[in-house]
This record gives C-alpha cells, sequence and structure tokens, in this order.
C-alpha cells in the first residue's frame, strides 16, 4: 500500500471521526434535537476521502439530502401504497432527480428508506437534514480548506 493512500486514509477517517462526533454531541448532548443520520457516514467518504469528486462538492451534499428526503416525505405523506412499493419508488425517484437538477450525492439517496421507515415529522427536513448538512459542510470547507490546503470547494 502507498504512502500517500495510508495518509489520506488516516485524515479521512479521524476528519469523519470529528465531524460526526460534533453532530453526535449536539444530538445527544445537547436540547437542540437530532442533527446525526445514517447517511451522513456515507457522506463523509465522499467529503473526506475524495473532496475533488463532484459528488462531494457543497451544492451535491445539500441539495442531495434536501431533495431527497423531500421525495421521501412526499411518498410518505401522500402515496398511499404499501411501504415495499413506496420505498422504492421514492428511492428511484430521488435518484432520478438528483441526476436531472445536477445534485446527485449517492449517500443521499438511501434518506427515502430512512424517511419512509421511520415515519418522520416534517420538522426532520430541518433538523438533521438542513442543519447537519450545513455543520458537515461548515467542517468539510475549514478541515479540507484550512488544514488541508485543499481547493474546496473547487
Amino acid at each position: 500500500m502507498k504512502k500517500e493512500n495510508i495518509i489520506k486514509a488516516l485524515v479521512a477517517g479521524l476528519f469523519s471521526t470529528i465531524t460526526i462526533a460534533a453532530l453526535t454531541l449536539l444530538t445527544y448532548k445537547t436540547q437542540y434535537g437530532i442533527f446525526l443520520i445514517a447517511s451522513f457516514g456515507s457522506s463523509m467518504v465522499l467529503l473526506y476521502g475524495y473532496p475533488e469528486n463532484a459528488f462531494a462538492q457543497p451544492k451535491n451534499i445539500f441539495f442531495g439530502h434536501v431533495l431527497t428526503t423531500i421525495c421521501g416525505m412526499f411518498f410518505l405523506y401522500f402515496v398511499p401504497f404499501p411501504i415495499y412499493i413506496t420505498i422504492p419508488l421514492a428511492v428511484g425517484v430521488g435518484v432520478g432527480l438528483m441526476i436531472i437538477l445536477n445534485v446527485t450525492h449517492p449517500p443521499a439517496g438511501g434518506n427515502p428508506i430512512i424517511v419512509i421507515m421511520g415515519s418522520v415529522s416534517l420538522d426532520y427536513l430541518i433538523n438533521p437534514i438542513i442543519s447537519g448538512s450545513i455543520i458537515i459542510l461548515v467542517f468539510g470547507i475549514i478541515l479540507n480548506r484550512l488544514i488541508l490546503k485543499k481547493k474546496y470547494p473547487i
């Protein structure tokens, strides 16, 4: 294994730990609500492992998560089909819309599943999706740009 790959992996792991730790602390040690969802863990792979990738750019992270969450909510609240039909439809529509709108962020493809299986309220869009995505992006910009001196966002 190349030395630069080991360093990249260690840095990505460390920065992922720092970012998810902040979201976890906000979720479990404050009264401000939920800031953490499973798909944010996958976002860390792109944000810190491959920040130059189009899928890791701020507009993709933010709007990918928001768009697919709204898709999940639409199917949860307005499509009266069984869950085994609404989940695949919501994921498919969310993926298609991300591609059409050029905001593809692969980890966000799981958000409709989380939304429908969890029967989330409309507040879920604000907390954790919007607030969590903003926090992730602030950490991503600070850690990638200021510490690693990478051009992020590109």
